[in-house]
């Protein structure tokens, strides 16, 4: 993609570049370039956007990157990166809004101080409120489906949809729902709580956090699914693969579950310390793991 390409697109207030490193919006720290890149102003910025976006470009979107794994040869087409530190916070109508683009601890913090509960769990997931309404992300025992009384979206042409619950299929780590809508704001239903006690429970939860995870390297969080039953850290600390490395890669020996970027890992580098870890549980214990990290772009 060149720049005359770029300079097709008008009105737009944010930031568009071609062949963009896309490393640096990953929490992995780690893989190729993106053809096209866009950091949209805020939501009508990005509706502005996919207007104008022809309909056979490839398109992929990404938070805060922490539950993703980009490959070294790239992505084609355009990369939208929706994180906006000064996105909306909002209370209404006896609920919490909130842009997708919020880090999702942000959120939690935000209902903590406005007297909300329920939400402090959010504080423990390493992604924007897009994200954790994508995946159904959770932490401490919480997901983020139960607490959602309505989203918002968008869809390829930059139309905007409010809807239900009633209309996705939620599961484990898994939502499903109308294709080609992106997730651009989330309304939540919270139960009154105490401000110093949600506080407080955020602080012993990130304390927490701190203490069992390797939050000081590169990371994406948790890379598996829990399989039915049991814990994915579990099988692979019993198939003895903590500290497993591949290049720059290894399995965290603070969290089975966490694959650490040591300072040089290569996405090939994770990628295949991924299909190592599968391997080797399968072997020994015969289960096969189910990534809970989103693979895209194209290998090197």
């Amino acid at each position: 993609m060149d720049m005359a390409e770029i300079r097709h697109f008008r009105d737009l207030r944010g930031e568009l570049a071609a062949d963009s490193p896309l490393a640096r919006f990953t929490s992995w720290r780690a893989g190729g370039r993106a053809e096209m890149l866009f950091l949209p102003a805020d939501r009508d910025d990005l509706a502005t956007f996919l207007r104008q976006l022809p309909p056979a470009t490839p398109l992929t979107v990404l938070g805060l990157g922490s539950n993703t794994l980009v490959r070294d040869g790239g992505v084609p087409g355009a990369v939208v990166v929706t994180h906006n530190p000064g996105a909306a916070l909002a209370v209404a109508d006896g609920l919490i809004y909130a842009d997708a683009s919020v880090a999702s601890p942000k959120l939690a913090r935000f209902a903590a101080i406005h007297g909300c509960a329920e939400a402090e769990f959010l504080a423990g997931v390493p992604g924007t409120v897009g994200g954790a309404l994508a995946m159904n992300a959770g932490a401490f025992g919480g997901e983020t489906w139960t607490i959602v009384a309505a989203v918002e979206t968008l869809d390829r042409h930059g139309e905007r949809r409010t809807r239900s619950p009633g209309e996705y299929q939620i599961g484990y780590r898994s939502v499903r729902g109308p294709a080609d809508e992106w997730f651009v704001a989330g309304h939540f239903a919270l139960t009154p709580g105490d401000t110093e006690q949600g506080q407080a429970q955020i602080k012993s939860l990130l304390a927490k956090r701190g203490a069992s995870q390797p939050t000081q390297w590169p990371n994406a969080g948790s890379v598996f699914r829990n399989p039915p039953g049991d814990y994915s850290a579990r099988l692979i600390e019993r198939a003895g693969l903590k500290d497993c490395t591949i290049g720059g890669a290894s399995v965290s020996t603070l969290h089975a579950n966490f694959i650490i970027n040591n300072g040089n890992a290569t996405a090939r580098d994770i990628e295949q310390l991924i299909a190592h870890v599968q391997a080797e549980v399968e072997r020994k214990h015969g289960i096969r793991l189910e990534p809970e990290v989103r693979v895209i772009g194209e290998v090197a």
